[in-house]
């Protein structure tokens, strides 16, 4: 008798081995309907893996993320046989499933064009209508090597050769006629995948190298559902009118210039913008006991070494040299923030000490990874150090995922929270490492904070802690961070005295809330589509008077607001009164005060509110009052 542990912790016996999809029909038809994988002993497999002795098991749909993967995975399999089918002089690179979809490289002499894509996906409709089985088979390295050389595969041939070495069988895929190179897993057929679309074409080198050639790659998604495909890309629509690209243009916040791409440069909406979510971080860190540094832009070599970034990150970082010294522009901020630390002897009675910075850092990206505020060269960083005692781990992780989360709720932002563990690239001790780990995740369970663990995603020097915020459209971004390192206070040889009187090495925690300022305005301008709540705005108040007669009362009436502290623009403009409203909500702005003869009579303002329409008349000092008190209180103003 087998015994099979399912997820729920009830034990399933079978008779004799079978395959997962039978054990899934056997639980429920529905189940095996909607399965896409399934996790044995906490490996993913194939439906078709056979359970021949006692495991646990869990069936996967596609509402898990691994379930997602795999059949999007199949996805791609089904465009690489239909651009096989229509185009066989195409030579095939690889097809991952991505966030949101899946690509597929090919090198093609020409690029896909629009009707091409339209050609495809009707063979891919065919495909999936033609419910092929998918069936796993292997070959010993030399005879997988021989074989794709013999269909003309170069590229599936050099991934072979790589993994040849390692003497491992090959792992191959076969849907009908068309075989590729795949570790798997997949779905049991072509026939689940009833709703997909192609997106987009572009360019891509292979291996993302501008050394090698260039290739064709075709992004594209797939769903279980017609109404979920429709339900994304709808959202994808959305998106594209929300991009902060067309909005930061529109609405003057920031550009890219030619002369300095990855670059931006923040115009003055865009400054007022960032300094205002600086104040809110300066605001917030002062009160929960955070002083502020600032250190240099550029350190020499030797610190780096030190740090261990030389190593570990020095494709990612600009250098220059000077007296014959070489230095490198900073990517991180931890290494002058450990120097301030260092800059005189600490006590016991000093820890923790949490040392906040808003640091320039410049990190060498790829041309063809830029993308708005999003991916840049250079960002202010929102870094925070904390150094502190053994003891007060758990105290102080707690404090900083309070304050992060106080800050996603301000923009009403929902998240969730992931625990990266060790990276294959990394330094100190695995005792270092298991000690580090188990205080994160301590904290974190004595919060009773739900988390998952991400498998080997640490930063070289700790484990950490992610916040993955959810914006308007459901999107998800990686923001937040809580980083424990045992490592850099070792390397700097960081001392406190402690009540015994002896040296002690304090412990250190990285940590960032907003994670870049450039990159969360990017954010928020995507998730707010631009209507930033009143406190954000970078104008708040736009006075519009109907005629050149009301430009008197109308310059008192913004001197007034301005004494209060409100920003405030004036549209002069010999303009009808329609078309400055019409330019105003275009620009986002919350509130849109008019001003003609009954309001230079009465010495009142009409107000109109850039989501509620006409809200009526008011003295100008109780409108202050109102703003003031929604700028104050940080209020987001809802349809």
């Amino acid at each position: 008798m087998i015994k099979v542990t399912l997820k729920d912790g009830s034990v399933k016996e079978l008779e004799s081995a079978c395959s997962v999809f039978d054990v899934a029909k056997e639980i429920s038809p529905r189940l095996a309907k909607a399965a896409c994988v399934a996790k044995i002993d906490g490996e993913i497999k194939d439906l078709r893996t056979v359970i021949d002795s006692d495991c646990t098991l869990e069936i996967l749909t596609f509402d898990d993320e691994d379930g997602k993967k795999a059949f999007r995975h199949t996805a791609s399999h089904i465009l690489a046989q239909a651009v096989k089918r229509l185009y066989p002089e195409v030579k095939l690179a690889i097809g991952p499933a991505i966030d949101n979809g899946f690509y597929y490289d090919f090198d093609k002499d020409t690029p896909f064009m629009p009707e091409d894509l339209e050609a495809i996906e009707a063979e891919m409709k065919k495909i999936v209508k033609e419910d092929l089985k998918l069936e796993q088979f292997e070959m010993a390295p030399a005879d997988a090597i021989k074989y794709l050389k013999e269909i003309d595969e170069p590229y599936k041939v050099e991934l072979c050769e790589e993994h040849a070495g390692k003497n491992e069988p090959i792992s191959f895929y076969k849907q009908g006629e068309f075989t590729d190179l795949c570790a798997g897993p997949h779905l049991m057929s072509t026939g689940y995948v009833k709703a997909f679309k192609l997106t987009s074409c572009t360019g891509a080198y292979w291996r993302g190298s501008e050394k090698n050639k260039m290739l064709s790659r075709i992004y594209a998604t797939a769903f279980p559902k017609a109404s979920e495909l429709e339900a994304y890309l709808n959202m994808i629509e959305e998106a594209k009118k929300r991009d902060h690209r067309k909005l930061g243009k529109e609405l003057e916040l920031f550009t890219i210039m030619d002369e300095g791409p990855g670059f931006p440069f923040f115009l003055p909406k865009g400054m007022t913008l960032k300094n205002t979510l600086i104040d809110y971080w300066r605001q917030i860190h002062t009160r929960d006991g955070y002083v502020e540094i600032s250190t240099p832009i550029m350190l020499n070599r030797q610190l780096w070494e030190t740090s261990g970034h030389w190593d570990h990150y020095k494709e990612n970082m600009y250098t220059t040299v000077i007296d014959d010294t070489e230095f490198a522009i900073k990517p991180m901020n931890c290494p002058g923030g450990i120097l301030v630390y260092k800059s005189k002897p600490r006590s016991y009675r000093d820890l923790p000490i949490r040392m906040g910075e808003l640091g320039l850092v410049h990190r060498h990206e790829k041309s063809g990874a830029l993308h708005g505020l999003m991916r840049v060269r250079c960002f202010t960083q929102d870094d925070a150090h904390i150094f502190m005692t053994p003891d007060q781990i758990t105290d102080e992780i707690k404090g900083v995922v309070r304050l992060i989360d106080e800050v996603y709720k301000l923009f009403g932002f929902k998240y969730h929270v992931e625990l990266s563990t060790q990276p294959e690239d990394s330094m100190g001790s695995q005792e270092d490492w298991d000690m580090a780990t188990e205080g994160l995740r301590k904290a974190l369970d004595s919060l009773g904070l739900p988390y998952v663990v991400n498998e080997g995603d640490g930063a070289f020097y700790g484990p950490k802690i992610d916040f993955h915020l959810e914006d308007s459209l459901g999107r998800t971004w990686q923001c937040g961070t809580i980083q424990l390192d045992f490592q850099l206070p070792m390397r700097f040889e960081l001392e406190y005295t402690g009540a015994d009187g002896e040296k002690h090495r304090p412990i250190m925690i990285h940590r960032v809330v907003f994670g870049s300022i450039e990159r969360f305005i990017g954010i928020l301008t995507e998730h707010f589509a631009g209507a930033f709540p009143i406190w954000l705005a970078p104008v708040q108040v736009e006075l519009m008077p109907i005629a050149d007669r009301h430009n008197e009362f109308t310059s008192k009436v913004a001197a007034e607001l301005k004494k209060r502290g409100i920003r405030v623009e004036v549209d002069c403009r010999s303009e009808k009164i329609g078309f400055k409203i019409r330019e105003a909500q275009l620009q986002k702005i919350p509130y849109m005060l008019v001003i003609g003869d009954k309001e230079v009579e009465t010495e009142n303002v009409s107000i109109r509110c850039r989501k509620r329409g006409d809200i009526g008349t008011m003295s100008v000092a109780d409108f202050c009052d109102m703003v003031e008190k929604e700028i104050r209180e940080k209020t987001i103003i809802t349809d």
